[in-house]
């Protein structure tokens, strides 16, 4: 199976199975084109419109106009983020992005927040193998700074994620959680 094709990589990387073989090449390509663009985003000023048109490319799919981010910005991948609109992103996050980082509309992410969507086999003689998961982050949900979230997360509408909360289960809707593993506790009142 040849995977160069953008919507078979994502299509096979959807069904969280064991990454191998060609795969790991399509990886590698997708890795270099990701730290060429994310050069030029970091390492010099863009407006507004440029860095739209910047996380575009690095996304392959068109950003919405509402969208904001302060570089720098990092990912290993790029072209399995999916933004919603009136996003905000701001400095030093890292998007570990290969098995599906969806951000629904009205998301602020904080600083250095990090996403990581692949997990290694647990197994000493097999842990190179890499399996992917996707995050989902749902409308009008805050992650505050230094927060990491694991693959396999999806977080509820209306969600707040703690400043250093490492989130490594699903998060409800309206709820907030903190700490390491993050638990909530307590719920927005609405």
């Amino acid at each position: 199976m040849n995977y160069t094709d953008l919507e078979k990589f994502r299509k096979t990387m959807a069904t969280g199975e064991l990454v191998e073989g060609e795969m790991l090449k399509t990886f590698h390509k997708l890795s270099q084109e990701a730290l060429k663009i994310t050069m030029e985003l970091n390492n010099k000023y863009h407006s507004e419109e440029e860095i739209i048109e910047l996380f575009s490319q690095l996304t392959g799919r068109e950003v919405d106009k509402s969208f904001r981010l302060f570089p720098p910005f990092h990912t290993d991948c790029g072209k399995n983020i999916k933004i919603g609109k009136n996003v905000f992103i701001n400095a030093c996050c890292k998007f570990q992005d290969q098995g599906g980082i969806e951000i629904g509309n009205g998301v602020l992410i904080g600083h250095n927040v990090t996403l990581a969507t692949l997990n290694h086999d647990q197994r000493p003689q097999f842990r190179q193998n890499i399996y992917p998961k996707p995050i989902k982050i749902g409308d009008n949900v805050w992650i505050g700074s230094n927060a990491t979230i694991l693959a396999g997360v999806t977080i509820g509408d209306g969600a707040i994620i703690g400043a250093n909360a490492v989130v490594t289960k699903d998060v409800p809707p309206n709820s907030v959680v903190v700490g390491i593993p993050a638990k909530i506790i307590k719920y927005v009142n609405q």
